[in-house]
């Protein structure tokens, strides 16, 4: 998308959220028909990728196994896979445990950017590396975090990112997954409003941030993927 389309696009943003994402997937799939969707299957992930097949998607949905990932999140990948055949749900690092050697069993205790660079960034960056798609459709929203908050819904940086659900809130997303009975992992209702790794998630408390529960207390507030220099 040029500059001059996503501005185009904007406007859209401002009426009901489902038809102008259904809109923006659309032009997405016929503008990168090699998209591929990353997801670590949080609610965001959930309904994007109900959105994204109901706009015709029928690629690929990438997780990163890290070793470190509640069971909870491998059974709503497995469920997901289940209830969308005509996607391919690729894992990447499958069968990856914190014993494995591929860091030292401290790290993410004493430097959780080096385990994320290890065991999360480095195995996707590898993977688009290899699928050098021309897009990938993200499920971030402004509203996760103050880190988020000025998200485009088109992204420019060493790939394009395509955020449709950049304008959402969790209200509209809770309301879309009832509405359509979407898997949401079931860590979700006990307050665990983003997954991550089980070292280094907690439930959020009331008036915190979405994501405020990844990392608590070390300074952190993305993986990598997302921000910093060696983001998508």
């Amino acid at each position: 998308m040029t500059g001059h389309m996503a501005q185009d696009r904007a406007p859209l943003l401002a009426s009901p959220p489902r038809a102008a994402t259904h809109d923006l997937l659309t032009w997405a799939l016929t503008a990168h028909p090699d998209a591929l969707m990353p997801s670590a299957f949080n609610l965001n992930g959930v309904v994007l990728i109900d959105l994204a097949v109901r706009a015709g998607y029928h690629g690929e949905v990438v997780f990163v196994d890290t070793g470190y990932h509640f069971p909870e999140t491998l059974q709503t990948r497995d469920r997901l896979a289940a209830r969308y055949p005509g996607l391919t749900f690729v894992t990447l690092n499958a069968g990856a445990t914190p014993e494995d050697g591929q860091t030292p069993p401290d790290l993410y205790a004493r430097d959780p950017d080096a385990c994320c660079a290890a065991r999360k960034v480095a195995p996707l960056q590898r993977y688009l590396r290899e699928k050098n798609p021309s897009a990938l459709l993200n499920a971030r929203s402004r509203d996760q975090a103050t880190t988020r908050a000025d998200i485009p819904v088109v992204e420019h940086g060493a790939r394009i990112k395509i955020n449709p659900l950049a304008s959402w809130t969790r209200p509209q997303l809770e309301a879309y997954a009832r509405e359509h009975s979407l898997p949401v992992n079931p860590l979700y209702a006990d307050g665990f409003l983003s997954v991550g790794c089980w070292t280094c998630t907690r439930a959020v408390r009331p008036g915190e941030d979405v994501r405020a529960g990844r990392w608590a207390g070390q300074g952190k507030t993305e993986c990598g993927l997302w921000a910093g220099a060696g983001k998508l």
